[in-house]
């Protein structure tokens, strides 16, 4: 879009100038006592019958003006607030002079104010009859051509707004990511937990296997990074006493960009003292199941046209068991090179072998996680891949991580928590030495090794990425559908 004058904008400009020669501010400064749509629609609509008026129920109304519909000297107009969308009809000559001049200089877009009463039509559609009108924001820019949503995806990303403005269910998406997020502050809240806040600037970035966003603070003359995840600082607060921590933030990946996947991202993580894996699985579970039943009002959702059932308990998948079943290949018996060609077969792009732990993993992300629709908890990962977990009680080649799958699509991680300071400083020393040939492998943070020096007791933790449990609930395909304002290529 461009912001060149065109004539549309022209004529809309006109309208304003005409406004102001007609001493009407067409920016007042308050409009008070306004009623909410849905509010008046809801307490009235029900009672009345067609052609009924009932002129001792008069309101205030504002919003902007949808459609307009003249007739001769009355015209029909639709209003709409955050709320809701009300018909409004209006007799223009019982409009008082200025009420009437603004009224002749009203475009579709325009933000109005008026007051009146209710009223059903004769075709039976619940009305607003105004007695007074006034135009509280005169607008420049035209609205979309097709008022039933911005059709063309560039406009619907970039000028969020317009998509906002002309299209409900657009709306409804973002209010229902808004109740998901309340929803689990209120999981976490009656459960003990506190909310908590980490820097998301930070000196050495951890918690995750990602390439950071870096930046340089003048005063302080020195480099830092945009936070890729918080959980070396959670686990800090862990170390120093509190027990149940949680923290919804924005994080920051300098990745590409696809159908699950935005730069910058929300992340729930939480911690808990005294607990495991095993106890985290049953929590998550019954978080998510909640959640479900909450926003949809089942633990059967339907995303993209297929049923996902959140009903506990989840199927429980190891990384060794799912390449079993889906690669065709026991991990247990198999060679490295059986294992290489394996990844090689089913489309994985690696030149030679790697380490053992890396390449089953990889086989089970090649072939296992596109048949993961269901809920599922991927579990019991190999400990190369794992850095800040702790190692299987079991089994000293895997770690105690579960990562949660519903639709395809990874929804979170989880450890039971590292907390050995020997073993955690000989796998940063590890990820350190691995960092010439990977740019996402984990820097040493000296002082997150301090903390766990001090002592951290036993600890589950979970990250949850929010934007895809919100994509599954609004049952949207992209994940630009449900960020306001996604990261776009910057046009000239």
């Amino acid at each position: 879009m461009s912001i060149h004058e065109n004539p549309l904008r022209a004529e809309k400009r006109k309208k304003l100038h005409a406004l102001r020669e007609k001493g009407i501010n067409p920016y007042p400064y308050v409009f008070e006592n306004k009623a909410s749509i849905a509010n008046v629609v809801s307490e009235h609509a029900a009672t009345l019958t067609a052609g009924e008026k009932k002129p001792e129920f008069s309101y205030k109304i504002a919003g902007r003006l949808m459609t307009l519909r003249q007739m001769g000297k009355a015209s029909f107009f639709n209003v709409q607030d955050q709320t809701g969308t009300v018909q409004v009809y209006v007799k223009v000559e019982e409009l008082s002079e200025k009420d009437r001049a603004a009224f002749e200089l009203v475009d579709l877009g325009d933000i109005v104010g008026l007051e009146g009463f209710v009223f059903k039509s004769q075709k039976g559609e619940f009305s607003i009859y105004a007695k007074s009108f006034q135009i509280l924001t005169k607008t420049i820019e035209p609205l979309p051509e097709k008022f039933h949503g911005v059709q063309d995806i560039e406009i619907k990303y970039r000028h969020r707004h317009l998509d906002l403005i002309s299209d409900a269910d657009s709306r409804k998406v973002f209010e229902t990511r808004s109740k998901i997020i309340k929803e689990i502050r209120r999981f976490l809240d009656d459960r003990g937990f506190m909310e908590v806040e980490t820097p998301t600037l930070q000196p050495v970035y951890g918690g995750a296997a990602a390439t950071p966003f870096t930046t340089h603070h003048k005063a302080l003359d020195m480099k830092l990074y945009m936070r890729i995840s918080p959980e070396l600082y959670l686990k800090r607060l862990i170390v120093g006493g509190f027990e149940k921590v949680y923290e919804i933030s924005k994080n920051f990946r300098n990745e590409g960009i696809d159908r699950t996947h935005n730069p910058e991202f929300a992340l729930l993580e939480f911690y808990e003292a005294y607990t495991d894996y095993n106890y985290q699985m049953a929590q998550f579970e019954e978080m998510i199941s909640t959640l479900a039943q909450k926003i949809t009002g089942s633990m059967k959702v339907s995303y993209q046209g297929k049923e996902i059932d959140f009903t506990p308990p989840w199927r429980r998948l190891t990384v060794y068991d799912g390449v079993r079943e889906y690669a065709g290949i026991d991990p247990e018996k198999a060679s490295d090179d059986d294992i290489f060609q394996a990844i090689r077969k089913n489309g994985g792009d690696i030149d030679e072998p790697g380490k053992r732990g890396e390449m089953i993993m990889e086989l089970f992300e090649l072939t296992a996680e596109q048949h993961l629709w269901q809920p599922t908890f991927v579990m019991d990962h190999p400990v190369e891949i794992s850095p800040l977990t702790k190692i299987h009680r079991k089994d000293g080649r895997l770690v105690e991580r579960f990562e949660p799958f519903a639709a395809c699509m990874e929804i979170g991680n989880a450890y039971s928590e590292l907390n050995d300071p020997e073993d955690q400083l000989a796998r940063l020393k590890e990820q350190e030495a691995n960092r010439a040939k990977d740019e996402e492998a984990h820097p040493m943070d000296e002082d997150f090794l301090l903390a766990i020096d001090a002592g951290m007791p036993p600890t589950g933790g979970v990250g949850i990425g929010i934007e895809r449990i919100v994509m599954i609930m609004t049952d949207r395909p992209s994940i630009r559908d449900i960020i306001f304002f996604p990261t776009m290529r910057i046009t000239k």
